[in-house]
């Protein structure tokens, strides 16, 4: 068996017999005007140079034309599109759990690494998960949070105050605009 692949352009600007002007501006693949026709003679323009016509200003009063290859043209929006995706950076959530209880050097070496993440453009989700009795001091982990907060205020900021759900509290940090 054996399959073919390939693309469909879609079609956006009306081209050659699809345009229902009179009378069109027209400009030539090399960007130079060569003023108003009939729809009928910038056809015959385009037709002899193996072009099509294509209607790029339909608000302009006449409207306006380019004869250009229009697959080729689609092609490479096509590319354009698919390369600017490609440049794009997804923001990823990063999780560090934390307890009430948190020793200073844990402190610190989780707020290093909260800073590099944030650095490198990910925002960064700080859970302080209460267990048994700990939960009877729910501002100690505030406490906690804020201090996390104030050590990474520099760089980010959070999105919003912290919050208890459940038996977590948490805040989500960003960088700074």
């Amino acid at each position: 068996m054996y399959f073919r692949r390939c693309f469909t352009i879609k079609q956006e600007l009306p081209i050659n017999r699809q345009i229902r002007e009179k009378e069109v501006q027209v400009i030539d693949e090399d960007g130079e005007k060569l003023g108003i026709l009939s729809l009928d003679e910038a056809i015959e323009k385009a037709e002899e140079r193996n072009l099509d016509l294509v209607l790029v200003a339909p608000q302009a009063s006449p409207v306006v034309c380019k004869i250009m290859n229009y697959g080729k043209y689609k092609f490479e929006q096509a590319k354009k599109e698919k390369e600017s995706r490609r440049n794009q950076k997804a923001v990823e959530l990063k999780e560090i759990r934390v307890t009430p209880n948190i020793g200073s050097h844990d402190f610190e070496f989780k707020s290093r690494n909260a800073r590099s993440f944030i650095e490198a453009g990910n925002k960064v989700k700080i859970t302080l998960r209460f267990r048994g009795r700990e939960f009877n001091n729910v501002k100690l982990g505030e406490d906690i949070l804020n201090k996390f907060i104030e050590d990474l205020s520099d760089i980010s900021s959070p999105e919003k105050k912290p919050l208890l759900e459940g038996k977590n509290l948490f805040v989500i940090l960003a960088k700074k605009a």
